[in-house]
């Protein structure tokens, strides 16, 4: 049975064959033709949706629901909805001087928000499909949910008030639990706690700040008898010891990671790791060789495929045209006969011809954002939040430009500008924070240098 081959993974038990979890998504909506804000908000729609997800892509585990906005919603965050993505945060309520926890921010309850639909699915779902395949629930994890209520303030907080921070995740983490409550209760077999800000922060200030919170989530849902997933995204190499630490039972990395080395870490705390199939460049914009070859060459880069599961390194983009999706799966599943389809295939780039700027003659000091998604993707998202909300303090010396990683001749400039791990911000050309959020002070001191 499909299911037991990730609960066997998450187990850490041997199994027969690599397990295989699609992260659909609102994708799931664009097959069945619904936009993002229709699957999300509709239960007839998104049970339609993640049921033809499962008869196309044949999954082992399979989500039900890829939005980290739902909670924000339910504590006071207005979203910023959109055809083709997750909704975004647009408001901030604990932002400023604020700072009360838990202000207006109630701990969710059934009848919260966008929860009846959400549960409603899941409970059809599971009786549907929920027999054979693993069911996904996604939550938004502790840090990232902070975020969402204090805005990118959150960031000087970790330096200025710490003890704040800690108190704000821990209330989050309560809130984690309460939503990992409901969504077993609607039958999900694995709760993914996914918090893609961990890879933002050092992992001394998540020992410091965050630890406790995601322990006592992964503790809690444990404890219910369910498995555990932590996501993370971005260039998350340096907090891959400190998440296992943390307890869940699997971890789950996009591209920006090197699925080989980081599984050498995960080896040693006998914790499944999942990814990471580019969702750009090879899931979006690729062919179908393009998906068969990037998944056999990521098997072939690691020895012992013991506590592997393979998936989409994030929610998988909207408009990912179904066949490629389906060479993944194929791959996955019968890699040998892959093997002899793309046998002494190359794999084509796309070098899209771009100029980039004489930075030495520039008037002004030039940011640049390389992000994979600003709207969908929230570390991308703070990156930019930050710039903003320092630009009026810089504006006469510096402008800046955002480059987004879906756009082919934005690819191309990140090749050319030699960017390997996304978000990264460059200033006058020069990588200055790789996977790193800057504080308001910390990015002006850091423009004035580039004055002339």
């Amino acid at each position: 049975m499909a299911k037991e081959l990730i609960f066997k993974s998450l187990r850490h038990e041997k199994t027969s064959d690599i397990p295989w979890v699609p992260f659909a998504g609102v994708h799931a909506g664009k097959i069945v033709g619904y936009t993002a804000e229709e699957v999300l908000t509709d239960e007839d729609k998104l049970v339609e949706a993640i049921l033809a997800a499962n008869k196309f892509y044949i999954p082992d585990g399979l989500p039900v629901l890829f939005d980290l906005q739902v909670e924000a919603e339910i504590l006071g965050c207005d979203l910023l909805w959109a055809k083709n993505n997750p909704p975004s945060v647009k408001s901030h309520p604990l932002e400023g001087e604020n700072k009360s926890i838990p202000c207006n921010c109630k701990i969710p309850t059934r009848e919260s928000g966008r929860l009846p639909v959400i549960l409603s699915a899941m409970r059809r779902i599971k009786a549907e499909i929920g027999s054979e395949v693993a069911l996904y629930g996604l939550i938004c994890g502790p840090f990232t949910l902070a975020s969402h209520l204090r805005g990118s303030d959150i960031f000087m907080d970790m330096i200025n008030d710490p003890a704040y921070v800690k108190d704000l995740v821990n209330f989050c983490s309560q809130v984690a639990v309460q939503m990992s409550e409901m969504y077993i209760e609607a039958g999900m077999d694995v709760i993914a706690v996914v918090d893609p800000l961990v890879s933002q922060v050092s992992p001394k200030h998540i020992e410091r700040m965050l630890s406790e919170g995601f322990k006592a989530v992964f503790d809690y849902i444990r404890n219910q008898g369910a498995y555990s997933c932590f996501f993370v995204c971005g260039n998350a190499t340096k907090q891959i010891e400190v998440m296992c630490q943390m307890g869940p039972d699997g971890i789950s990395v996009d591209e920006n990671v090197n699925l080989a080395k980081a599984k050498e870490i995960t080896d040693r705390y006998n914790i499944s790791i999942g990814g990471n199939i580019p969702l750009t460049t090879t899931m979006l914009h690729g062919t179908q060789e393009d998906n068969m070859k990037g998944v056999i060459d990521l098997l072939d880069s690691i020895a012992d495929h013991h506590n592997l599961i393979i998936s989409p390194g994030c929610d998988m983009p909207y408009d990912t045209p179904i066949e490629n999706t389906v060479a993944c799966a194929e791959a996955v599943k019968h890699p040998e006969k892959a093997r002899q389809l793309i046998e002494n295939y190359q794999v084509v780039v796309d070098d899209i011809h771009v100029e980039l700027p004489d930075y030495a003659s520039l008037d002004k000091v030039l940011i640049e954002l390389f992000l994979l998604d600003p709207e969908q993707c929230a570390a991308c998202t703070y990156m930019l939040a930050a710039v903003e909300d320092a630009y009026n303090d810089m504006k006469d010396i510096a402008e800046y430009r955002v480059y987004k990683y879906f756009i082919k001749e934005d690819i191309a400039r990140t090749r050319k500008m030699g960017i390997a791990n996304l978000p990264t911000m460059c200033i006058n050309g020069e990588q200055k924070y790789i996977s790193i959020i800057p504080n308001k002070q910390e990015l002006i001191a850091e423009v004035k240098k580039y004055v002339k």
